[in-house]
């Protein structure tokens, strides 16, 4: 019996959660397009590239929303369950409620593994190609990156600064490299434009000038012109706000560590990317615990009132995680905490609501 009714319930949780996600699908794709499609006409966007973000946004939107859809498909199947009974029957031959919510746990892991999958290896090739779309069809005067006055540190002894970058062409403007040794200045190059050269991956400098520094007197190198090689990309300059969802786990680690000894300002940003790849997956368990702790009563209201409630929790677990994130992001509040504070607080309740919908 236990096992006809693992079956049972693992069919209804995966098939209810499918159904919502593959419903979600072409309602989403509906609402996104009608409020661009003036963009993407006035854009000239070609069709094939136009289907292929559309394919890409339902992997980005559906991984980010997949434990919302599966806490309400919970609370819908599980309300069913209970308005004709058949928890109450179940109960009442001897299962446990612990027992009863194994199958569910099941279903959560299999779900969590799969999401955690995706978001490990596909996601950031999706995000890639869909951010790509959207900034050159959709929001072409948006900014993607920094573009002027541009400071960045490359390494433990060099510090770079640009008045103007541009990313398109691969050249930046009043470009300045300035070399220390023991926190001492040792040479310092100035040139009015610095170009990347992809056919011999070199860097052609205009109006070039290398001071170096001596005890009693520098040493000026002037050029009018000169081509030269250096350890960094100009696209490092000023990475894409949305570079940390194109890169894997084991490239998103590097990318974190090269940008936390270059002092960038928005390693917290990235460090969320990083952390809600494991805390997304893991709200699947308490999302699903808290759904059937709240539906598996049956209802006066029937199952208008655990869907009710079962979108307002979901709106204030949004809620939590996007305020929580925005701190991260914008006032220094711990990226770790602020990724799993929302698990922690829905954990907690996940545990009261099941401790009071066992007794």
């Amino acid at each position: 019996m236990l096992k006809i009714l693992d079956k049972y319930i693992l069919k209804r949780y995966i098939g209810t959660f499918s159904v919502m996600l593959l419903l979600f699908i072409p309602i989403g794709i509906m609402v996104d397009l009608s409020s661009k499609i003036d963009n993407l006409i006035e854009n000239n966007a070609p069709l094939d590239k136009a289907i292929n973000f559309y394919f890409n946004f339902t992997i980005y939107m559906g991984y980010l929303l997949f434990p919302l859809f599966l806490f309400l498909s919970v609370i819908w199947f599980t309300s069913k369950l209970a308005n004709k009974t058949e928890i109450v029957a179940i109960l009442s031959s001897g299962v446990s409620f612990s027992r009863f919510l194994r199958p569910y746990l099941i279903g959560a892991t299999i779900i969590a593994v799969v999401f955690f999958l995706i978001g490990m290896y596909v996601l950031p090739n999706s995000s890639k190609e869909y951010n790509e779309f959207k900034y050159e069809y959709i929001h072409q005067h948006r900014k993607t990156r920094e573009t002027s006055n541009v400071f960045r540190q490359i390494n433990d002894n060099d510090f770079i600064y640009v008045s103007s970058f541009d990313s398109k062409n691969k050249r930046a403007f009043n470009f300045t490299l300035e070399h220390f040794e023991a926190n001492t200045l040792k040479y310092k190059i100035n040139a009015s434009k610095i170009e990347f050269k992809e056919k011999d991956s070199s860097y052609r400098l205009t109006n070039y000038v290398k001071r170096f520094i001596g005890k009693h007197h520098d040493i000026i190198v002037r050029k009018i012109r000169k081509d030269t090689v250096f350890d960094f990309d100009l696209d490092d300059l000023a990475p894409v706000n949305y570079i940390a969802e194109t890169l894997n786990n084991k490239e998103l680690d590097a990318f974190i560590e090269k940008e936390k000894k270059r002092g960038s300002s928005y390693v917290s940003r990235y460090e969320v990317v990083k952390y809600k790849r494991w805390s997304i997956p893991i709200s699947a368990f308490i999302l699903t615990i808290i759904a059937v702790a709240v539906s598996a009563m049956k209802r006066r209201g029937g199952m208008g009132v655990n869907l009710a409630f079962g979108i307002a929790l979901a709106f204030i677990f949004i809620f939590i995680d996007k305020i929580f994130s925005v701190m991260a992001d914008q006032s220094g509040f711990n990226p770790l905490l602020a990724v799993w504070l929302p698990n922690i607080v829905f954990g907690i309740l996940a545990v009261f609501l099941l401790n009071n919908a066992k007794r």
